[in-house]
């Protein structure tokens, strides 16, 4: 067994000071400390919906080989919300599973959850997962605050018969998709359908764009205040309402649901959606294959990533009460068996070097992940005050370019003074 994570509990007071500026909107969880019959009992904030009923029976299997713990599963609708709640009442989670993105990258920096830093557990772990991680957020410089559990590949989906029935070879340039969008078009093919009803899609193919078109060490410089998205992100964005052209005309009107319905009906020849779709889409039982390539932002291919987020990762709260137990449960979920498990259930990505998933909607992604050609969403170092979804939905509605960046600079200086989060708590 591996040794607990260090705790952090010089930074009390920061976490204080930070989760005191949360707003409560719910009723928090009651946390449990004893089972009444001689277990100690662990609870288990479980944020994965469409996984609960995975990790339940995990929670079981685990009880069943540890019979001096019990385990309680607390699932709960919107759970960044109520995860703030419960921490404005110092009620943290023994254990978690969260989201890497900017609201974890939050409560990273503000000493929340404990450090792995070291840890032998995070020794089994594909690096560039572990410093996807450290580039959300960190207790610390150096410090690694969650263990990358399973991994999704954001770039293009796309229907491999259709691609062959067309002749259209998967685009390894930006100017060639740009090309395969034209050729379906001309056939009376959709070439994207656009889902943008949920504002939140548009931030899929934004980030291999920013990534890839955007100087590389662009955040830093913006929480340095040395730089702005006006002019690290414009070419990218000029580039996002392009592929926006080649969606459907009702694309405004057309939410995640409908959209992932209409691909898998053949209405499309791609969506601009990662892995993390491809459960959505199988559920309407398409009559093709669903396939997947890496988003070319430009014509250099040796430049192009993938983009690759930690869907979900377990951490254990910095001051946990029984951290023996809550190291015991880390190291069972993060097995080899137990995450190909679920990476095959889901669609997901493993995170422990070596490893993959063979499902064929991932292979064509796979050789970035096994040559470290990897990098985190961009827009995970946003956190909920910038209201990116939104920025970004008007734009590619009214395709006011100057006003969509000029958003984005405002929204971000109004809490950049934070420097809280992500590379600016970090850097910071």
């Amino acid at each position: 067994m591996t040794r607990p994570p260090r705790p952090r509990r010089r930074g009390a007071r920061r976490r204080a000071l930070v989760v005191g500026t949360l707003t409560a909107s719910l009723v928090a969880l009651a946390g449990c400390s004893g089972a009444g019959d001689g277990r100690t009992t662990l609870t288990f904030f479980q944020f994965k919906g469409e996984a609960v009923a995975q990790f339940e029976a995990l929670a079981r299997q685990f009880e069943a080989e540890n019979p001096d713990v019990r385990v309680v599963v607390q699932n709960v609708p919107d759970p960044e919300t109520a995860l703030r709640t419960r921490l404005v009442k110092d009620d943290v989670p023994d254990v978690l599973t969260l989201n890497g993105n900017g609201t974890y990258g939050e409560l990273a920096s503000a000493g929340i959850f404990a450090d792995f830093a070291g840890t032998e557990v995070l020794d089994r772990v594909n690096p560039a997962y572990v410093e996807v991680v450290e580039a959300l957020g960190a207790s610390e410089p150096g410090a690694v605050n969650g263990v990358p559990f399973a991994a999704n590949a954001s770039g293009v989906l796309y229907n491999e018969e259709l691609f062959a029935q067309q002749g259209v070879e998967v685009p390894t340039t930006w100017d060639e998709l740009l090309a395969a969008a034209e050729t379906f078009e001309a056939a009376g093919i959709t070439p994207f359908y656009g889902m943008l009803g949920d504002a939140w899609t548009a931030q899929s193919p934004l980030a291999p764009l920013t990534a890839q078109d955007a100087p590389e060490d662009f955040f830093e410089r913006r929480f340095a205040d040395e730089t702005t998205f006006a002019e690290g992100w414009r070419s990218a964005s000029e580039k996002l309402a392009t592929l926006y052209d080649y969606t459907q005309a009702n694309a405004g009107a057309v939410g995640y649901q409908d959209g992932t319905r209409a691909f898998a009906e053949g209405q499309s020849a791609m969506l601009l959606l990662g892995s993390y779709a491809v459960p959505q889409i199988r559920s309407f039982e398409p009559a093709f294959t669903v396939g997947s390539f890496a988003l070319p932002a430009t014509d250099d291919p040796e430049r192009t990533t993938l983009v690759s987020g930690v869907d979900v990762l377990v951490t254990v709260g910095a001051d946990a009460e029984h951290p023996e137990e809550a190291q015991r449960f880390v190291d069972f979920l993060v097995q080899p068996d137990v995450i190909a498990d679920y990476a095959a259930e889901q669609v997901a990505i493993p995170t422990l070097e070596g490893s993959s998933n063979p499902d064929p909607a991932l292979a064509g992604v796979q050789e970035y992940i096994d040559e470290g050609r990897i990098v985190g969403f961009t827009d995970h170092q946003f956190i909920p005050a910038i209201p990116l979804p939104n920025l970004l939905q008007e734009y590619l509605l009214d395709r006011d370019l100057d006003g969509f960046l000029r958003g984005l600079d405002d929204s971000w200086d109004q809490v950049a003074s934070r420097r809280t989060w992500g590379l600016g708590a970090v850097q910071g």
